[in-house]
């Protein structure tokens, strides 16, 4: 899971960024399946800024554990920026956490259409501003990734994190 890694790894720069801020990330991963999870926990010492993650695969799941509006899904899908940037502000809200992301994609070798091709992936970032402040924020990026069903969800969980340290370090500026 190291073939489209950074020196130094994404996994390590968000990790060295949310615990010098003091801050935690959730989150919810569809086509990944826990990779965007398993990267961050192999950093040493990620109980200080991950607080969860969660894996929900299907509609229901998506309703129950970030409550995902069924609009949402009946009107856009699961592989859409509507999906993933209530999916993304779900992991955070629950959570109670400083950041939630969210991932969904199609990673092959089935199930693309000509909207949503095979290697799409779609990455939401969110951030909990201080109560009252009115700064919260969602951004959401739509990628696209060449490669097989393991490259496009190393990939998208690898974008994924380097979508949160980018948002994070704009916080620092």
């Amino acid at each position: 899971m190291h073939e489209f890694a950074s020196d130094p790894p994404v996994e390590e720069r968000v990790g060295d960024l949310l615990r010098d801020r003091g801050e935690t990330v959730a989150v919810a991963e569809g086509s990944t399946g826990g990779l965007v999870g398993a990267l961050l926990t192999g950093v040493p010492g990620s109980s200080d800024y991950l607080d969860r993650v969660l894996v929900p695969y299907d509609y229901d799941a998506l309703r129950d554990l970030l409550a995902v509006p069924r609009e949402t899904l009946d009107d856009h899908g699961a592989v859409s920026e509507p999906t993933v940037r209530a999916a993304a502000r779900g992991a955070r809200d629950t959570a109670d956490a400083t950041w939630g992301v969210a991932t969904a994609g199609v990673a092959g070798p089935d199930g693309g259409s000509a909207e949503t091709p095979v290697g799409t992936g779609v990455v939401g970032v969110a951030y909990a501003a201080p109560w009252g402040s009115g700064d919260s924020t969602c951004t959401v990026a739509r990628y696209r990734f060449e490669g097989d069903r393991a490259a496009v969800r190393e990939r998208l969980a690898r974008r994924a994190l380097g979508d949160l340290a980018d948002a994070v370090a704009a916080r620092e500026e």
